[in-house]
């Protein structure tokens, strides 16, 4: 009897759990983790960069730190197993080698420039994991399958939207001016914002749905946050920073906007926790 009931217990989880653990699934949370940390880093630099050439000294110092972030992700990528695949090892090159550069030189250029080319690098890993997450998905379980594209294609956007809209947001208030094309740019960015925080809230509904066990009870809670700040952040920028960037402190602006990509980032990383509990099977 008790073997029989072993047996039921076993067949009624082997949806919620596989059979056989999943390297692949496990190996490739681990890199696109990696790479997440290199965009963090990369936008924080890129936005401070932008104070900084736009009037707000006080921001050097971050600067530096937010780049030995990038050093540290860069040296990070060639310690996993997916660094050996020859498409994805060529790509992270280029891109490391890139943003080398660039910390070199950012400090030199106009604060348009800089700015392009940071996000330029950001775009380039954006879609690195991109591809990392579609080259292995045929290796992926269903609920890593939906997980990897939440991450990738969902949360990692939207951390650049978020970025974009801090960074250059946070340039205008440094220098407490605005043309006519930056409030354009300010309303282009909030918009894909809320656009991609709708798209957020909608898989996730679907993975709670089809996947109740696997992820906490509290991440609900947590949407409904990231949903607040995000309309909060997004009606202060077109309509208080828009209006008024003489009255807008650009560091508590930046703060701002970092707080909400923290947030984002607390769901990528749920998911990915949820992602490798997923890869381990039974045995």
């Amino acid at each position: 009897m008790r073997l029989i009931l072993a047996v039921l217990l076993l067949l009624m989880n082997l949806e919620a759990k596989s059979l056989f653990s999943n390297d692949a699934q496990a190996q490739t949370s681990k890199y696109v983790d990696n790479l997440k940390d290199l965009i963090i880093a990369t936008q924080k630099t890129r936005g401070l960069t932008n104070a900084y050439l736009n009037g707000n000294t006080a921001s050097m110092l971050l600067v530096y730190s937010h780049r030995d972030e990038i050093k540290q992700a860069i040296g990070n990528m060639e310690s996993f197993k997916l660094a050996a695949d020859p498409v994805i090892n060529a790509r992270a090159t280029k891109i490391s080698q890139a943003l080398i550069k660039l910390n070199r030189k950012a400090f030199q250029q106009k604060p348009q420039k800089s700015f392009a080319d940071y996000t330029e690098q950001i775009e380039q890993t954006l879609m690195l994991a991109q591809s990392v997450s579609k080259r292995f998905s045929k290796d992926l379980t269903p609920f890593g399958k939906k997980s990897s594209y939440v991450m990738m294609e969902i949360i990692l956007p939207m951390t650049e939207y978020t970025g974009r809209l801090r960074g250059f947001g946070a340039g205008i208030a440094a220098k407490a001016n605005i043309t006519k094309k930056d409030i354009e740019k300010i309303n282009a960015l909030a918009y894909q914002l809320q656009s991609s925080n709708n798209k957020l809230q909608k898989e996730m509904a679907q993975i709670l749905s089809k996947y109740p066990n696997k992820l906490p009870h509290n991440i609900s809670s947590q949407l409904s946050l990231i949903n607040k700040n995000i309309q909060k952040y997004t009606l202060f920028a077109t309509q208080n920073l828009v209006s008024h960037p003489e009255h807008v402190n650009p560091d508590k602006y930046f703060d701002k906007g970092t707080a909400l990509i923290s947030d984002a980032i607390k769901i990528y990383n749920i998911l990915d926790k949820a992602m490798l509990e997923d890869s381990k099977g039974w045995f």
